[in-house]
């Protein structure tokens, strides 16, 4: 790290479980978010913020009026912009030292397996079933940790799928991929704005513990945010051996 660098993340450094080496593995690592709305908008910034080397960013969609709500890394003077590129400009300039690659493509689980071979981790911040069970099948193949969230209405949750550790949940032992889920879209249901910001940042937080391997994470716990009475519950999450996706044969 040069001197600019131990002066912007001095904060970090001063903790005593991240350090210089802990800043450094945050400046080493390559994060993928999947969603630049409203929990990868969060989420992408805090990385951004603590100094994450390398991000990449992947979205289909164009910045709406609607989104400007809750999806904070956009503007109004970026409606119609590809998602990406507005959030990747709103990163630049609150880091402007740290690779950013923008892909504005709705990716199949073929692009998914080449994009998660050279990252550290991965968030999953999009909206519906099929990618999230999409991303999870590639993190699983690949050995790479899942940091997933959802938001709906006013609730909230957040969890942590680490293959590595031989003994977790993935996503598909939560939601089995054989099981009809109905997605329930942001337009049709709504979305309380700051319930994002919140579990994007834990998906933000999260991400640093696991790159950092500080603290505990998340793995084999689902944490449930009630927004109405902003209330947090903790379940527990146990490995299925049937599942499709980790299960043992």
């Amino acid at each position: 790290m040069n001197d600019a660098q131990l002066l912007r993340y001095s904060r970090h450094i001063l903790i005593d479980e991240i350090g210089i080496e802990g800043q450094q593995a945050l400046l080493d690592a390559h994060v993928l978010v999947i969603g630049a709305g409203g929990l990868g908008s969060p989420a992408a910034m805090y990385l951004a913020s603590a100094g994450v080397g390398k991000l990449t960013l992947v979205d289909d969609d164009t910045v709406d009026l609607t989104n400007l709500q809750r999806q904070i890394a956009h503007t109004t003077a970026r409606v119609g912009q590809p998602k990406v590129l507005s959030a990747r400009e709103t990163l630049h300039n609150i880091n402007p030292d740290i690779v950013i690659t923008a892909l504005q493509e709705r990716v199949d689980e073929m692009r998914l397996a080449e994009l998660v071979l050279s990252v550290t981790v991965v968030l999953d911040c999009s909206d519906n079933f099929a990618t999230r069970h999409a991303v999870n099948r590639v993190c699983v193949a690949q050995q790479v940790p899942l940091v997933s969230g959802a938001v709906i209405r006013f609730d909230g949750q957040v969890s942590v799928f680490d293959p590595r550790t031989g003994t977790q949940p993935c996503y598909c032992c939560l939601f089995p991929q054989d099981q009809v889920f109905t997605d329930e879209a942001c337009s049709t249901m709504g979305v309380f704005a700051p319930l994002v910001g919140v579990v994007g940042a834990m998906q933000a937080a999260e991400a640093l513990k696991l790159i950092m391997g500080v603290g505990e994470s998340l793995a084999g716990r689902l944490l449930l945010l009630d927004g109405l009475r902003m209330e947090w519950s903790s379940m527990r999450v146990a490995r299925d051996p049937g599942c499709a996706v980790c299960g043992q044969d």
